[in-house]
């Protein structure tokens, strides 16, 4: 299992960004992180088309096929979403990487049980304006 902002377990950070601008303010070969949304597309592009790393927070599974589809590396799904999401990712051979945003250490065991990829605490996230 993959942590990300666990308290004593190192990880890389991701970098929360709302527009193109705003990855102009962040380290170099860092992952990215967005929400998917339409209005969102012109960002994942230049992320794609830059080969930038990046994560997509998704609602649904048709946003995971999306997600997948726009060459994110991790697509960042709810707790009571990971298991299908986990189970579609290995269907369909899918290279990102499924992670559960979580608020609590509990449910560490049960995302394993579940074989979820990796979880997400929220100090994993850094937020950057343009």
């Amino acid at each position: 299992m993959i942590f990300f902002g666990h308290r004593f377990i190192e990880s890389e950070s991701f970098y929360h960004i709302c527009c193109i601008e705003a990855i102009e303010n962040t380290p170099p070969s860092c992952t990215l992180y967005a929400e998917f949304s339409e209005n969102n597309l012109d960002v994942i592009e230049y992320m794609k088309r830059n080969q930038l790393p990046f994560a997509l927070s998704i609602q649904n599974i048709t946003e995971l096929l999306y997600a997948s589809a726009l060459g994110a590396s991790y697509i960042i799904v709810e707790k009571n979403l990971a298991k299908t999401a986990q189970n579609i990712a290995q269907e369909y051979l899918m290279d990102a990487k499924i992670l559960a945003f979580i608020l609590e250490e509990e449910d560490i065991e049960e995302l394993a049980l579940l074989g979820v990829d990796g979880v997400l605490f929220p100090n994993a996230i850094v937020k950057i304006s343009s």
